[in-house]
């Protein structure tokens, strides 16, 4: 049996799982929400369970990129600011109006969703460089406004975030949150998955291959265009709000820089585009490895962040957020 032949069988058993997964929600999706459910049993200590969380984070922030670059075809280099949105509007909610976390959260991902719709316009037009050039003009024009503007903390960041809490229960560990970001992260995924395979995955692909033979088919692409920005926003909104509210409660300009942005379009393209378990894969293994780099070569930094980290009540400093921009 020649190495392709031996590889073919591999390839196929692939094939027909993830083409399952999809298939079969009823027992595939239940079983791996068992099997994340008993994940924090395997964690070793308070900075590893951070990292799970994070990667939950990540995982919606990098699915909802996936729709509108992986599926729709369309650059969007601002995405990171659209996670500032939601993050700052969560946290306002919370702090200013006195929101609970479960308001909150829906409230700023359609405040993001609102904001995706008017990033979406100009990709009516414009395509490419130029889209990118537009969409990473908003994600700096947002990053400024927010350290200038005193209301949202500045420069200094803003702090006092409170976590969600449940019948009397603050959940501000990481333990415990990791059950309000996993069950998001996965039906996040789920959606991704049935919008994948329904006539508006069909539509949004069909206009990443050609937007003209997409027209010429009845496909009204500007329609599409700016539906897969506005979900796309969703999502980011969503995953800001979950990272604002994460202990100790702190966000920061710098956490939505431009490196922020390239590692996000890292986890997609590095997972696979246009599929949905590439920004699952690809948020998983870009930020372990953004971790390991982080402690194999700025152990110093590392420890400030574990240190700041797992004692809750201490606000990151500089060195702390470095790994935030994961």
């Amino acid at each position: 049996m020649t190495t392709g032949e031996q590889g073919a069988p591999t390839a196929r058993g692939a094939r027909w799982f993830f083409a399952s997964v999809g298939a079969q929600p009823g027992y595939c999706w239940g079983a791996a929400f068992v099997v994340l459910l008993a994940l924090p049993l395997a964690i070793a200590n308070g900075y590893q369970q951070y990292l799970l969380d994070l990667i939950m984070i990540n995982v919606v922030l990098a699915v909802g990129l996936n729709i509108v670059k992986g599926f729709a075809g369309q650059v969007n280099v601002g995405h990171v600011a659209l996670a500032a949105i939601g993050a700052y509007t969560s946290a306002v909610l919370s702090t200013k109006f006195g929101l609970p976390f479960w308001f909150a959260l829906p409230l700023a991902a359609l405040a993001t969703g609102v904001v995706g719709a008017i990033v979406g316009v100009p990709s009516f037009r414009l395509e490419g460089a130029y889209l990118a050039l537009a969409t990473l003009g908003l994600a700096e024009s947002v990053r400024i406004f927010i350290a200038v503007t005193d209301y949202l903390g500045a420069s200094v960041g803003y702090g006092d975030i409170p976590p969600p809490i449940i019948a009397g229960w603050r959940l501000d560990s990481y333990a415990a949150y990791y059950y309000v970001v996993m069950p998001i992260a996965v039906i996040g995924t789920y959606i991704a998955f049935s919008i994948l395979h329904s006539d508006v995955g069909r539509a949004l692909k069909a206009v990443r291959e050609d937007t003209l033979a997409a027209a010429a088919s009845g496909i009204d692409v500007r329609k599409y265009k700016l539906l897969a920005f506005v979900i796309s926003a969703l999502y980011a909104g969503c995953a800001g709000s979950l990272a604002a509210h994460m202990a100790p409660g702190f966000i920061h300009p710098d956490d939505y820089n431009l490196t922020r942005m390239i590692t996000v379009i890292l986890m997609v393209v590095a997972g696979g585009l246009g599929h949905v378990w590439g920004g699952v894969i690809g948020a998983a293994l870009i930020t372990k490895a953004r971790s390991l780099y982080l402690r194999t070569l700025m152990p110093e930094a590392a420890a400030a962040k574990v240190s700041s980290r797992i004692a809750l009540n201490t606000r990151p400093t500089s060195e702390c957020r470095i790994e935030n921009a994961m």
